[in-house]
């Protein structure tokens, strides 16, 4: 595609290696020019200004703010903008405060490479795009629906798997997990095995979304 047509993107994530995994799979798009990178909320809102993409990708934890202010400034400012999240935080509360701040997508930090481009194609295009592992509490909150009263209870989890889940949660690699835990890698691979199969989920964001859901574990917005 000609560089003119191409799809002007702009990303904004604090963590290094996950900001460089996103940012390679977006520059390797033909439909997309990635325009700039921020991390931290004040240089993002500089850059908004400069650059002013046709779509902003953010996280929503950023070291210096809220996601969500940054979203709700682009609103204002900018209101032709396209706004998709892309977080580990799956859960009701962090879903919906983005889309009431202002954001047409959200997907999981989990995703391939696929589905990010994916989505900021469809979301160009005029769609919302929502992972599907979260889609169905969203519904469920939009039409005001309880939980079914036959819902089984939540899996029960050892208390090392929680605190491997914590590390999911924010962020930590299996590396970090382990030496956080004083234990070897191959040990947190088992221990995340586990809590796929307890929580019948295939992904780091899906567990994540399970355990908040199931109120295993509970992180701020």
């Amino acid at each position: 595609m000609a560089p003119d047509r191409r799809i002007r993107v702009m990303l904004v994530e604090d963590d290094a290696p996950i900001r460089e995994r996103m940012a390679a799979i977006l520059r390797g798009a033909d439909a997309l020019d990635l325009v700039a990178i921020a991390a931290t909320l004040e240089q993002a809102r500089e850059l908004c200004a400069v650059h002013v993409p046709t779509v902003l990708v953010t996280d929503l934890k950023l070291p210096d703010g809220s996601g969500l202010d940054l979203i709700r400034d682009v609103r204002r400012l900018f209101p032709a903008m396209e706004i998709m999240v892309v977080s580990v935080l799956g859960d009701e509360r962090s879903v919906l405060a983005a889309i009431e701040a202002g954001a047409a997508g959200y997907i999981l930090k989990d995703s391939t490479s696929v589905d990010l481009v994916g989505s900021v194609l469809d979301l160009v295009a005029g769609l919302s795009p929502i992972s599907t592992s979260i889609a169905r509490t969203i519904v469920r909150r939009v039409q005001g629906t309880p939980p079914a009263a036959n819902e089984p209870p939540p899996p029960a989890l050892t208390e090392r798997e929680i605190d491997i889940l914590w590390g999911i949660a924010k962020g930590f690699t299996y590396g970090d997990i382990a030496e956080r835990l004083g234990i070897s890698r191959n040990t947190v691979m088992t221990h995340i095995k586990n809590i796929y199969r307890k929580l019948e989920v295939n992904s780091r964001g899906e567990a994540v979304f399970a355990a908040i859901n199931h109120k295993i574990i509970s992180i701020g917005g």
